[in-house]
């Protein structure tokens, strides 16, 4: 598959200053698509990808009409036909390849869905969303748009890089490839050609493809790298209306199968509105990001960050993240992540402080707010931190929690 380049305008908005007085918004390059066979025609930019069967309609279909009122009639026809065309994607959704957590939110994501990632620094919320978007790009069918304040393309890269080399959900850790070791192979294969020494590869892909510890997690990434467009957000220019245009030429372009992956919430530019402060930044933030869910038809996911008093306690909860109370309003589900040897309670019968060192390396996920299901579940995932993955094979916490609001004095 290939991805249709963005080079189409929009119509100029007239809340927005103009060109010349506001700075231009870095705009995502999607992964080239290797090269055609000698028989057919190479592709253009106007050339719109092969798009999943059946097509699907995204901005300029039904949703396209989202904010215009209709009868329950036209409703109940329009999703008619969509059924009759064998398009379901309004009710199959995008499994996250986390278990237990896709039982407990119905399957997985669901389009127009938000859906919030909080914890303290640290905890693996970068790691968790990469990987969910990794699992979700690996559908032939589907794509991921994945748009990150805090780090660039390139290191994304590498993190994936070392992530394919254990392999989720088999987790080979025999295999496993630390970032130190992916700087070492690629300096050193680059200092033998330097050199002039035998065996000194030129390019990245020729040192990673040449390289036994990462040929077999290059080998994975090409498999959905076409499907996964990464963008370097910035926060001073990549605001709410630049991610809504961006994700409406990649429905377009794709038949509307994209999900939206944003690291992290508190850092998207707000502009041309003037917040009064904090919170009401926020305010504007989650209301715009649950309407580009809501308007395109797609899901949205994204990482918020935790406030102070959230990284004082001693457990983090839906109401320590950073923000107003929009937050949890809007949100559709609210997932928190906190390590489980801080939370686990010392007041328990059954703790023992030294079986209970075990679980540093594991992170419990509590769904605090589930539209689909029952909420404060708690369930439990191991983190390989080095290889910036989560083994995906959880399980429901079996031991006691504390609960600030229960034992806090």
């Amino acid at each position: 598959m290939t991805t249709r380049r963005f080079t189409e305008p929009f119509p100029p908005n007239p809340d927005e200053p103009s060109a010349e007085n506001r700075p231009a918004v870095k705009r995502p390059q999607p992964i080239q698509p290797k090269a055609a066979p000698p028989a057919a025609p190479p592709p253009t930019a106007a050339a719109a990808p092969a798009a999943p069967t059946p097509e699907r309609s995204s901005a300029s279909g039904p949703r396209g009409n989202a904010h215009l009122p209709r009868t329950l009639t036209q409703v109940l026809n329009e999703a008619d036909d969509r059924v009759t065309r064998g398009d379901l994607v309004d009710y199959v959704p995008l499994p996250t390849g986390f278990d237990p957590l896709d039982g407990f939110i119905g399957g997985g994501l669901r389009k127009t869905e938000l859906v919030l990632l909080g914890g303290a620094q640290g905890i693996g919320k970068t790691i968790a969303t990469l990987q969910v978007a990794r699992n979700i790009a690996m559908r032939p069918d589907q794509y991921v748009f994945y748009l990150s304040y805090e780090h660039t393309e390139t290191h994304l890269m590498h993190r994936l890089l070392c992530m394919e080399s254990i392999n989720p959900p088999e987790i080979d850790l025999s295999r496993g490839l630390k970032l130190r070791d992916l700087y070492q192979i690629i300096v050193a294969q680059r200092a033998k050609e330097f050199m002039g020494r035998e065996g000194g590869a030129g390019s990245l892909q020729a040192i990673l493809r040449d390289n036994p510890k990462t040929a077999p997690g290059l080998g994975r990434i090409l498999r959905y790298a076409d499907r996964m467009i990464l963008v370097k957000a910035s926060p001073a220019v990549t605001t709410l209306r630049s991610i809504k245009e961006m994700t409406a030429r990649l429905c377009d372009a794709t038949g509307g199968n994209v999900a939206v992956f944003i690291d992290y919430l508190q850092k998207i530019a707000v502009h041309p509105e003037r917040p009064r402060d904090e919170n009401d930044k926020v305010t504007i933030i989650v209301e715009g990001l649950k309407d580009i869910a809501m308007s395109l038809d797609v899901p949205v996911w994204a990482i918020v960050a935790a406030d102070r008093e959230g990284l004082k306690s001693k457990r983090i909860h839906l109401f320590h993240l950073r923000g107003s109370s929009a937050l949890d309003y809007e949100s559709d589900i609210a997932l928190i992540m906190n390590n489980k040897y801080q939370i686990m309670s010392k007041d328990h019968a059954a703790f023992n402080p030294y079986t209970a060192k075990q679980f540093r390396d594991w992170v419990v996920w509590t769904i605090e707010k589930n539209r689909a299901g029952r909420a404060m579940q708690d369930m439990e995932f191991q983190l390989h931190g080095q290889h910036f993955a989560f083994d995906p094979r959880g399980q429901k916490v079996q031991q006691t929690l504390i609960d600030d609001k229960i034992i806090e004095t």
